[in-house]
């Protein structure tokens, strides 16, 4: 098992020096499952949900990219990073769930899965919010990382 990247021998929190590190093109996707009941869905046309706020998937993909910008200020031991792009896909699965992922590129010293990993659930959350004077009944199952590359090594999940 390899050791915490982010504790120094002290035990204490540290962020990685990645001074080092050789500059790469760098990808990540993650993707957050939103589930909903059935009234909720029923109110998707033209592939969006039309709320009292607005259009959901377009305030859940603007949500997405603006949180995956500011991730180096969400979470403590992140580089800041300038993003080259960050796109947000949402789709409704065969299970009429809403499939919610965020891809992030970045040529840099370090990767960007914290980036897609943000990006993804604050546009699930965007839409649990847009959402929820229809419901309280809508659940997000999970979030979790897809794809990246660059880097040491790269990773793909199958499921």
């Amino acid at each position: 098992m390899k050791d915490f990247t982010h504790i120094n021998k002290k035990g204490q929190p540290a962020m990685v020096n990645v001074g080092d590190k050789k500059v790469s093109l760098r990808t990540a996707t993650a993707r957050s499952i939103v589930s909903m009941p059935a009234e909720v869905i029923a109110h998707f046309t033209g592939g969006d949900i039309q709320s009292k706020k607005g259009s959901v998937f377009q305030t859940a993909i603007i949500a997405g990219i603006m949180a995956a910008k500011k991730t180096g200020e969400l979470i403590p031991l992140c580089h800041p990073l300038g993003l080259d792009n960050c796109q947000i896909d949402i789709q409704i699965n065969k299970k009429q769930e809403l499939v919610i992922d965020c891809t992030a590129t970045i040529t840099a010293k370090t990767g960007v899965e914290m980036e897609a990993l943000v990006g993804a659930s604050i546009a699930a959350l965007t839409v649990y919010d847009m959402c929820k004077a229809m419901s309280h009944d809508i659940i997000i199952k999970e979030t979790k990382l897809m794809e990246k590359t660059g880097g040491k090594r790269d990773f793909k999940r199958t499921k």
